[in-house]
């Protein structure tokens, strides 16, 4: 598993996730300058000490006065030879210390050993120590043993000291601590980030919501400044869109309108032309140029358009274009489909799959239409005869004012929109169009659109 994946995707997740790995090398640090503070704490309480202890013994025994217990119970003793030869748990440390220490002390100690054994509850030497010496001994769970030898007198003195065995107490302290402070800072820095991230969300959710001509109120400015500073923003942005976009409506309008009229007067004029061929190729060509300007119009307004919503009849829709292309002759034919009701525009669904099966008719001579219904998708499949079209040229077929051959007779003349617009159609319903060459020969153009 990744970072990546464990990386949380939201705001207050984020935060929360920088927060606590921020307190973890906080605590770390303070983790580990605690435990070297106690280290030389506990180097000092034990070097100290037994470094004062053997010299007041050395001038014990210098002065003849030292007296050690027949039974071997003291706390220092001297003995005849090493007894913490070959041992494996020797602390270098401690050793090296309490050689500085003694040799601070006038002393020429020779050589030092030093090891760690558990405290045997049964040890008789415990029964001459006082209540509190014992308890503490007991408590600690291990001893320290340090052997000194005394080069210029033989022999060696040992000394015995209590030694606390792990860190069980201090970490189990460490990560109490750790975990309070978790609780102490997380959860207001979750509920911070929430406060935060709400408005954002409900921001995120007007923007991928947001259609240019809805009318919507202006979402509340809540949270921090900088948030509610980015949500006027939003606010003032979709009145400017708007806006403009009227304005373009207006400018559309007047253009249609400026052109329509020259066209409609050319049309009448070409009537007192007495060449039936050229009346007639002049009235071609007059509505050409009226479908184009139509295209071109309803491709620029399509991003607001005048029809609502409705619940329409896919299957009665595409029949109805079908039989529009049978009466004139087209040769189109449709299977027969199931009622399938969906949520659309009725004339702008019709226009793109008029202009799908328009351009099959065109190109291929004819058009298969049928529909096939999905859990959660709806096909409609415009199926021609023609030579489909080069792979490498079904990326830009859709692109606007694109014709694959350079033609503009009655039978394949246009502007090349025909495709653009059945594609922002059905994208502006949620679907898309895709084509496909058939085995075999012919072209496949499916609009899939969602069920909703």
């Amino acid at each position: 598993m990744t970072l990546g994946r464990l990386w949380p995707r939201s705001l207050p997740g984020q935060l929360a996730m920088l927060v606590a790995i921020a307190l973890f090398v906080a605590q770390a640090i303070n983790f580990a300058l605690i435990f070297e503070a106690r280290r030389q704490a506990r180097l000092q309480g034990v070097v100290g000490p037994a470094a004062a202890r053997i010299a007041d013994v050395e001038d014990r025994i210098a002065a003849g006065r030292f007296r050690q217990p027949g039974d071997g119970r003291g706390r220092i003793q001297l003995v005849p030879r090493d007894p913490l030869s070959g041992s494996t748990t020797r602390l270098t440390e401690i050793e090296t210390a309490l050689r500085s220490e003694l040799i601070e002390l006038g002393l020429k100690p020779g050589q030092i050993d030093s090891a760690v054994r558990p405290v045997d509850r049964s040890d008789p030497r415990l029964q001459t120590f006082g209540r509190r010496q014992a308890q503490r001994y007991m408590r600690f769970g291990a001893e320290l043993v340090v052997a000194v030898e005394r080069p210029d007198h033989g022999g060696w003195l040992v000394l015995r000291a209590p030694w606390q065995r792990g860190e069980r107490g201090l970490i189990a302290t460490l990560v109490a601590q750790t975990l309070i402070l978790y609780v102490i800072v997380l959860l207001p820095m979750l509920w911070a980030a929430r406060r935060i991230s709400r408005p954002l969300q409900t921001l995120a959710a007007a923007a991928r919501s947001y259609r240019p001509g809805d009318i919507a109120p202006p979402l509340d400015e809540t949270g921090p400044n900088d948030v509610r500073a980015v949500i006027a923003a939003f606010n003032q942005l979709r009145l400017r869109v708007s806006a403009m976009l009227d304005e373009k409506d207006q400018m559309l309008g007047a253009i249609g309108h400026d052109l329509r009229t020259p066209l409609a007067a050319l049309r009448v004029r070409i009537e007192s032309v007495d060449d039936d061929q050229d009346r007639a190729r002049m009235a071609e060509t007059i509505d050409d140029m009226s479908r184009t300007l139509d295209d071109i119009l309803s491709l620029a307004r399509l991003g607001r358009p005048s029809e609502p919503v409705t619940e329409a009849d896919l299957g009665a829709l595409v029949e109805a274009v079908v039989d529009d292309f049978d009466a004139l002759g087209a040769d189109v034919q449709f299977a027969e489909s199931p009622r399938i009701t969906l949520k659309l525009r009725p004339a702008l669904m019709r226009r793109a799959v008029r202009n799908l099966v328009e351009n099959a008719v065109k190109y291929g001579g004819s058009a298969d239409v049928s529909i096939a219904a999905r859990p959660t998708e709806i096909d409609i499949v415009i199926a021609d005869r023609g030579p489909g079209i080069a792979p490498d040229k079904i990326a830009h077929v859709f692109d606007a004012f694109t014709r694959l051959e350079s033609s503009r007779n009655r039978d394949t003349g246009g502007a090349g929109l025909g495709l653009t617009l059945a594609r922002a159609i059905v994208r502006e319903a949620g679907g898309d169009i895709s084509l496909r060459n058939r085995d075999g020969g012919g072209l496949d153009a499916t609009i899939v659109l969602p069920r909703r």
